[in-house]
């Protein structure tokens, strides 16, 4: 398919076409990603319109059944649900099982719910490399809402934070800080925690865990502005607590659109996003360069047997790649 091709087919709504950008956009073949360029350029004047909420949490706290009990909540409120589930990857075999829409399987067959696994690869941050980009195609498509599911590994799911407007924070009833890996520095960036599973036996351990937050929360900074983050209750389970925490977000909305707060933040989450891109830009560029790559062995053998330093052999691995700069150069910037 040509770029306009796909651009015809992601406005007419089609998510077929809107599944093949996404793959374009996240393969690493150079003349792919020159593609996935031109159809998001094509496509940005209709990006934007849609409300971004990322969820996180520890793996086994219910995020995959809380997102689907959303999403089919939202859709039978009228709204156009994408989720963006990120999945692990294995440090030794790079793959990974992408089995989050197996796991949403009432959500996936809704019409107008669009379901995108992506796996995590060596990007940090509990999200994958191209999230942004595929958020901006899925709203280019009609999607009024985007649920972006992080892949949970505590203090790594900072990254999320600087990719939405909204940031949930789920956790399980009765486990201290320790076993739910998630630190006070996420529970900083948290709009809402809500304690998930809180149904049956667990009702009185979810009510302690919900005290212990607010109380935790009283000696934190508002993760924004003008906001005040609630502890709440709900059961993906059986469905309690759902409608409520989504008028909370819509509540959000409402208070702080007006305000402007919310398109400040993404003007910062877009530097911040250009900035990201460069160095990433640099990094592919410099482990691609010819002169780096025949260094590079004769550098990691020289640091592995004592004889120079780790940034002294950097050092050289850059002059390598900016040949006209000086010794000094790199740590004169």
């Amino acid at each position: 398919m040509k770029p306009d091709a796909y651009v015809a087919g992601i406005q007419a709504g089609d998510r077929s076409a809107l599944a093949r950008a996404i793959t374009l956009m996240e393969s690493l073949t150079g003349e792919h990603q020159a593609r996935a360029q031109e159809i998001l350029q094509q496509l940005l004047p209709r990006t934007g319109g849609g409300r971004r909420v990322g969820i996180t949490g520890v793996p086994g706290v219910g995020k995959s059944t809380f997102i689907e009990a959303l999403g089919c909540h939202l859709i039978k409120q009228g709204h156009k649900v994408a989720v963006l589930a990120i999945d692990p990857s294995s440090s030794r075999t790079g793959g990974s099982i992408l089995g989050d829409k197996t796991r949403m399987e009432q959500l996936s067959r809704e019409p107008k719910a669009f379901i995108r696994p992506s796996p995590a690869g060596d990007h940090g941050g509990g999200v994958a490399r191209h999230t942004r980009e595929t958020m901006l195609l899925c709203e280019a498509a009609g999607f009024d809402i985007v649920l972006v599911e992080s892949m949970g590994v505590g203090q790594g799911e900072i990254a999320l934070r600087s990719m939405v407007d909204f940031y949930l924070l789920l956790q399980l009833p009765g486990a201290g800080d320790e076993l739910q890996g998630i630190k006070r520095g996420i529970v900083e960036l948290a709009d809402m925690i809500l304690i998930n599973k809180a149904d049956g036996d667990n009702r009185m351990r979810a009510e302690q865990a919900r005290a212990e937050q607010e109380t935790a929360l009283h000696y934190a900074a508002p993760a924004t502005t003008g906001w005040q983050t609630e502890v709440r209750l709900c059961s993906a389970q059986t469905g309690d607590g759902i409608a409520a925490a989504w008028e909370r977000i819509v509540f959000f909305y409402e208070q702080l659109g007006p305000k402007g707060v919310i398109a400040a933040r993404r003007k910062v989450q877009m530097l911040d996003w250009l900035s990201d891109a460069v160095r990433e830009e640099l990094r592919r560029k410099f482990y691609d360069d010819p002169a780096v790559r025949a260094r590079l062995p004769e550098a990691q053998a020289a640091v592995v047997r004592g004889e120079v330093t780790v940034r002294q052999a950097a050092q050289g691995l850059l002059q390598e790649f900016f040949p006209t700069a000086g010794s000094n150069a790199i740590y004169d910037k």
